[in-house]
């Protein structure tokens, strides 16, 4: 099977060597494209000096718009599996090839590396946890389904997602939204057992007044796309 991890990636020139490389040395089977979503720092020269293959985008699309870049990129070329895996370091491949395996045996369409399932390695801040324990209450009482790491970015999914978000995804903040999205058309997903690290390099653009509008805006997308 031909898998793929994409990898949106800005500001990321302190760990895009490390992220690269931990898939090359523990994931070989898959292969990689980065998603250079307009970096204003040396994020760009760093992948061409080592070759590395990825997309540069002319403007910055944002989260959503570079992941579904790279769901493009793996529809256009055939790919039966691909997985996001973030460019600040903070996922590792170690788990990519054991997650593809549950993929594919349990006939999945979406796969969420969770982080709160064993509890073990780094959990996230303490308020990105109130708003994981947020959305995950939120999708229990509108779907009836748990997902434990509802913002995880670390989402394997099959060739018929694949072609879904590569068609639509969403803009900001995509992950719990995208989730409702594959529940409401009632595709398999489950998640799976990770460990997670610190992120590699750069900060985070979510300050306490973003997560403010980011719970608000997220948790009205998702009411939207349960009625849709």
């Amino acid at each position: 099977m031909k898998k793929l991890a994409i990898i949106p990636a800005y500001n990321e020139k302190q760990s895009i060597i490390f992220t690269v490389e931990d898939i090359k040395q523990n994931a070989p089977d898959f292969d990689y494209v980065i998603i250079n979503d307009c970096s204003t720092d040396n994020t760009m020269d760093i992948c061409k000096y080592n070759g590395y293959n990825v997309l540069n985008l002319p403007i910055n699309l944002g989260i959503g718009g570079a992941v579904q870049t790279g769901y493009l990129y793996a529809y256009n070329y055939g790919y039966d599996i691909a997985v996001q895996f973030d460019g600040d370091g903070q996922h590792k491949a170690e788990y990519l090839d054991a997650m593809a395996e549950y993929l594919v045996e349990h006939n999945l369409d979406m796969v969420i590396g969770s982080r709160f399932i064993d509890n073990e390695g780094f959990q996230s801040t303490w308020i990105r946890r109130i708003g994981i324990k947020y959305f995950t209450a939120l999708i229990k009482i509108i779907s009836g389904k748990t997902i434990t790491d509802p913002t995880s970015g670390m989402r394997m999914c099959n060739k018929k997602t694949i072609e879904m978000f590569a068609n639509e995804y969403p803009r900001d903040y995509p992950e719990p939204e995208s989730t409702m999205r594959l529940i409401r058309h009632r595709r398999k997903i489950e998640e799976f057992p990770v460990e997670m690290r610190d992120r590699q390099g750069g900060v985070s653009f979510i300050s306490p007044l973003v997560s403010v509008y980011y719970m608000l805006k997220v948790t009205l997308a998702i009411i939207i796309e349960r009625v849709r």
